[in-house]
């Protein structure tokens, strides 16, 4: 991936998928390195991004039946007819379900963004790269159960070549152009409402010249 003959290809909504792993309610309660609501919020405009860039979206959870509970209400509703893969698999990609979902989308740079970041999102993340893959993290849309997790989490996937980010750094770089019809929408996703009422301002002010 930091091969200097291949340069940084950018994501776009051609080249990119998005893999959202076991945001469940019952790991929810577990997580300390972002408040519930904040991570909610984040995981929320995540996908709501996502969809208004038009991405292929695949989500899974872990033992919901048994362990770990349902996706939270929240993203549930966000995601209107998108299937809910479930799985026994620690690792998302394991799941024979989950990788030929993945495979499906056709996308080579793929997005992830998991409950616990060390293990849902690093796992999956870490084995895209060895398929020959481009691997991105949305840190601020994965909570783990301690600052010691969350430090190794990050500092192994660095070694291991997966590109770390914030789910709203990596849906602008997706955007390119502010002029693109899908901006005003991604910015709501994103509970950007400020951005839109710059563009409505700089509207009046086109107006007037």
């Amino acid at each position: 991936m930091n091969d200097p003959s291949h340069p940084y290809a950018p994501l776009t909504s051609e080249n990119a998928a998005l893999v959202l792993v076991d945001h469940q309610v019952g790991l929810m309660t577990g997580v300390r390195d972002y408040s519930t609501g904040e991570l909610k919020h984040n995981v929320v405009a995540l996908a709501k991004s996502a969809k208004a860039l038009n991405l292929p979206i695949v989500v899974t959870t872990t033992a919901r039946d048994s362990m770990w509970g349902p996706t939270f209400p929240e993203l549930v509703e966000a995601l209107p007819g998108v299937e809910i893969i479930d799985r026994s698999s620690v690792n998302a990609f394991d799941d024979a379900r989950v990788s030929l979902a993945i495979t499906a989308t056709g996308r080579k740079k793929l997005i992830f963004a998991g409950i616990s970041l060390e293990v849902c999102a690093a796992f999956p993340a870490i084995t895209a790269v060895g398929k020959g893959l481009d691997a991105y993290v949305a840190v601020d849309a994965s909570g783990t159960f301690s600052e010691t997790k969350r430090q190794v989490g990050l500092l192994r996937m660095l070694q291991a070549g997966v590109i770390l980010s914030d789910y709203a750094t990596l849906m602008v770089e997706i955007l390119k152009d502010n002029a693109r019809p899908e901006a005003g929408a991604l910015y709501g996703a994103m509970d950007m409402d400020w951005a839109k009422l710059v563009g409505q301002i700089s509207a009046v002010y086109a107006k007037a010249r």
